[in-house]
């Protein structure tokens, strides 16, 4: 059986999750605690694991793969149905054109080790912190709504959703989690209502996870 390192509040195990769930994949999850004794994701045991030291982390037998857009991608290789990326060249480029926007140039800036840091090293008070937060993830899902106009209210997929609402819907959590305001993209909101009405997203939601907290 697959297994999954996994946080329930980590947005990018949050994506794993939901594409293991659309390909209706069996696996097994493996809490591994983003704050308690400082990070158990810096252990010398799991830094055996995974010598990045983050999560999420999948291993199907012997092989280990890190990063969750790299898990995507070899799940959607090594379990080619359903698929989670769209078959003509184009469209999958446009699919990974957004989702990388979403994992690699909004996700970074505010993931827990950048905001641990703001506060810890940079002595950003709690305020200043969140507007920090809120000004990143609006100037990016602004290119996203833009970005979606082409699916014309429907999935990435056309009639099921895959790699892109992946990516997407944990950042919208995390960004309902920090009051950001979400009112100006239409688009982005009636994506994510339409996959949250899905038992594949149910079931990856963080408080369905078993260490939720």
């Amino acid at each position: 059986m697959l297994r999954l390192y996994s946080y329930w509040r980590s947005s990018a195990a949050y994506r794993v999750r939901i594409a293991l769930n659309l390909k209706g994949l069996a696996y097994e999850q493996v809490p591994v605690h983003l704050l308690r004794d400082g990070g158990e994701q810096h252990s010398a045991a799991y830094r055996a694991l995974n010598p990045q030291g983050l999560l999420p982390l999948l291993v199907d037998g012997d092989r280990h793969v890190a990063q969750s857009l790299a898990i995507l991608e070899y799940l959607d290789e090594a379990y080619p149905e359903p698929a989670l990326l769209p078959a003509a060249p184009w469209a999958r480029a446009q699919v990974r054109s957004l989702a990388l926007h979403i994992a690699c140039d909004v996700h970074p800036l505010n993931n827990l080790r950048v905001l641990q840091y703001l506060s810890t090293q940079l002595s950003v008070d709690e305020t200043a912190r969140t507007d920090w937060y809120r000004h990143w993830v609006g100037l990016g899902l602004a290119a996203v709504e833009a970005g979606l106009a082409p699916l014309q209210g429907r999935f990435s997929l056309e009639g099921r959703p895959g790699y892109l609402e992946a990516c997407l819907i944990p950042q919208i959590y995390n960004a309902q989690r920090f009051a950001c305001d979400l009112s100006g993209f239409p688009r982005i909101l009636d994506l994510v209502a339409r996959c949250q009405a899905l038992q594949a997203f149910q079931q990856a939601s963080p408080e369905a996870q078993a260490d939720a907290q």
